[in-house]
């Protein structure tokens, strides 16, 4: 019989890191999230411009883009600002076109006319799973951009089809984890990225083999795995959206979990 891994808090080996979310961080932005995952924080934040890539003009159809990076002090070494690179990191770029394309299997683009919704996904802290907490705090980000929209008439109808969510299995000593946190990610012979609709379709899998190749078996029960894991984030996501709409609702104080740390309103009363 193997014996089991040891995991970081004595986590089970289907089991999520603690997860927590808070609205409306920032004042200017239509939806904003700040999305933990254990010791992984990431902010994302969601607008709508006026305009579209050339490939789209003159077509009537809006479209979405996402940006992600890491700031310089999410990782244990300092991680160089982009700005004052010679060129885009590849990391970031690859993980920016995961963000978008994933986002767009949700959205009806042609509601929005020439419009483009920008997403922008910044790493607060990393320590593993920085582009599916992107993915989920994003989908919960555009969520809550799309009641504002709606609220204020900058569209006319919903244009949110479903919500995604994303989550990393890895394999170690031929068994599979959930929510590989950074020690245990780069330790593993084989991790996936699996990203779900709440309808439950499949909307993509990254994944490779490094330390050793899995069988199918191996990889069918990652997949059980993922889906169990996907189908928590929505309770928990669906949780802390459903609190921020009531309290937004009823005009009540948002509390912690909310608490607009970079508001609007926050930035006036400083400046009085």
């Amino acid at each position: 019989m193997k014996n089991p891994i040891h995991r970081y808090n004595s986590r089970k080996p289907d089991q999520l890191r603690e997860v927590n979310a808070r609205f409306n961080l920032f004042g200017y932005a239509s939806g904003s999230v700040l999305f933990e995952m254990g010791n992984t924080k990431v902010l994302c934040s969601v607008n709508l411009q006026s305009g579209v890539p050339p490939f789209l003009k003159g077509k009537k159809t809006g479209w979405l883009t996402a940006e992600y990076a890491m700031l310089p002090s999410s990782t244990l070494t300092r991680t160089h600002r982009e700005s004052s690179s010679v060129r885009r990191n590849g990391r970031s770029i690859e993980i920016s076109r995961l963000i978008g394309r994933s986002l767009r299997t949700i959205v009806d683009l042609s509601v929005l006319g020439e419009r483009t919704i920008m997403v922008d996904c910044d790493v607060l802290q990393a320590d593993g799973g920085t582009r599916t907490a992107c993915i989920t705090g994003a989908s919960l980000a555009l969520q809550m951009a799309e009641q504002k929209w709606l609220a204020k008439n900058a569209i006319t109808q919903s244009i949110v089809k479903d919500s995604i969510a994303a989550i990393s299995v890895g394999i170690m000593a031929g068994e599979p984890l959930l929510d590989l946190d950074f020690s245990e990610d780069s330790k593993a012979d084989a991790d996936f990225n699996f990203v779900v609709t709440k309808s439950n379709t499949l909307v993509e899998i990254q994944g490779a083999s490094e330390g050793a190749t899995i069988g199918w078996d191996q990889f069918e029960k990652a997949r059980r795995f993922a889906l169990h894991g996907i189908k928590k984030l929505f309770e928990i996501g669906d949780n802390y959206f459903n609190s921020a709409i009531a309290k937004k609702n009823n005009k009540d104080k948002l509390d912690g979990r909310q608490a607009p740390f970079f508001s609007l309103k926050s930035r006036q009363d400083m400046s009085v």
